[in-house]
């Protein structure tokens, strides 16, 4: 086997403790399930998975060391996610000011476009590599075959527990969303509060250069 049973369980218990930590991936799904419901917050873990699977891929291939070459490809990667998710914030500022009734936003907002805005914000992050490379070694055995097969591995893993929590509290926050969306006046301060994180995470993508 590539990994030892007892290494995976220990694996999978530490991933589902990062994963319970509200992050960045977390907040974006939470506000996106607030705005548009159950079924977008859903989709947009599936699209955050999405993510974690293109950076699993590109980690085991060496992308991450090449960053680690050149500082200024993390910089360019960094800065260009910190301004779309500053859009996704001005987007949402514009949608409260003028709210639309249950249901319609989800509608007018179309799944595919729900799960691409997942997508793009995960894949905007160039710490996942950094947090791969840096998380995922202490796991491998060379010993116990390849480095690269083993790697995956460990994200698929990492995925399938990251992918159910990250899907529970987009549902939960899409039924909290559907609730307090009847009220006009609170779907306002729903979009200001998604707002806010998104202006928030784009912060910090911009100025946490580590």
């Amino acid at each position: 086997m590539l990994l030892d049973p007892a290494v995976a369980l220990t694996f999978c218990l530490a991933a589902l403790v990062i994963s319970l930590v509200p992050g960045p991936d977390m907040l974006f799904i939470a506000a996106t399930g607030l705005a548009s419901g159950p079924r977008a917050g859903v989709l947009a873990a599936l699209g955050m998975s999405t993510g974690l699977a293109v950076h699993t891929t590109a980690a085991a291939l060496g992308f991450g060391a090449l960053m680690r070459a050149f500082p200024v490809v993390f910089d360019i990667v960094r800065v260009l996610g910190a301004v779309y998710l500053l859009y996704l914030a001005v987007a949402s500022f514009r949608s409260a000011r003028r709210p639309e009734p249950l249901g319609q936003s989800a509608h007018r907002t179309s799944w595919a476009r729900i799960y691409a805005k997942a997508l793009l914000t995960n894949l905007a992050n160039p710490k996942v590599i950094a947090f791969y490379l840096a998380f995922f070694p202490q796991f491998v055995d060379p010993a116990r075959g390849s480095v690269m097969a083993q790697f995956f591995v460990l994200g698929a893993l990492f995925i399938v527990v990251g992918l159910m929590v990250d899907a529970s509290a987009g549902l939960l926050a899409g039924r909290l969303g559907d609730f307090v969306r009847r009220h006009p006046a609170v779907q306002k301060w729903l979009h200001r509060v998604s707002g806010t994180i998104f202006a928030a995470l784009a912060v910090r993508l911009a100025t946490d250069s580590h």
